[in-house]
């Protein structure tokens, strides 16, 4: 499976770039108490040095808000998906536990401050492009609402969009019978190329660490 930039993205983003994960033969389940614990410290920890007075100057919302600016995204009403997740838990909102890969996925994008997606490749057809949205560009969301993707930055397949650092669709979601897996790291452009590479180092590790399998490919792109 091959995953491309478009040329409507790098022309506004140059410094854009994308962290590829690809597993095979994971088991997906309820998250072990090891981890949830672990979460849940870094949620108190978190809680304790910021609020959500001051999200936005947060390394990772700030330069993410950034991007969405220069795309043409308003930021205050479309809110990257790390974003969303932080000032949710900032307001005290408890962790949303899904399953041991979504997981580990959502505390990776609160840990960085990054949107990350995970997607069930059995979902999925032919090779991925992360382009702005056209016209007809829709899907469920995670959040059960349809989404009209159009001047939005999103991963399409050869079926269409179904993915974004804004919220990603029904479609392409991992459950528990989900054992061939695509992790997209969406990286802002002020990360140096030797911190993009820790953060998927480290998120290969762990992501095999608790859900078993293999990480059989891993790679930036960049345009």
């Amino acid at each position: 499976m091959k995953v491309q930039l478009d040329c409507s993205v790098s022309e506004r983003l140059p410094q854009f770039s994308l962290g590829i994960l690809q597993y095979n033969n994971a088991s997906v389940s309820d998250s072990p108490k090891m981890l949830q614990g672990r979460i849940n410290y870094y949620v108190e920890s978190l809680r304790l040095d910021h609020d959500t007075a001051n999200l936005t100057e947060i390394e990772g919302v700030r330069e993410w808000r950034a991007c969405f600016k220069q795309v043409g995204i308003d930021p205050s009403r479309y809110r990257p998906s790390s974003e969303a997740l932080l000032r949710r838990l900032l307001q005290g909102n408890p962790f949303f536990w899904i399953n041991s890969a979504v997981d580990v996925n959502n505390f990776f994008s609160v840990l960085h401050a990054l949107p990350f997606g995970i997607y069930d490749v059995n979902h999925l057809a032919g090779d991925i492009t992360c382009r702005l949205g056209h016209a007809n560009d829709a899907y469920e969301g995670l959040n059960g609402r349809e989404v009209n993707m159009e001047g939005k930055l999103l991963l399409a397949d050869g079926n269409g969009a179904f993915g974004s650092p804004i919220v990603d669709s029904k479609r392409s979601c991992v459950t528990e019978q989900s054992s061939t897996l695509l992790q997209v790291i969406f990286f802002h452009e002020k990360m140096e190329q030797s911190k993009k590479e820790e953060i998927v180092g480290s998120v290969g590790r762990m992501f095999t660490e608790i859900n078993g399998g293999e990480l059989t490919h891993f790679s930036i792109v960049t345009a």
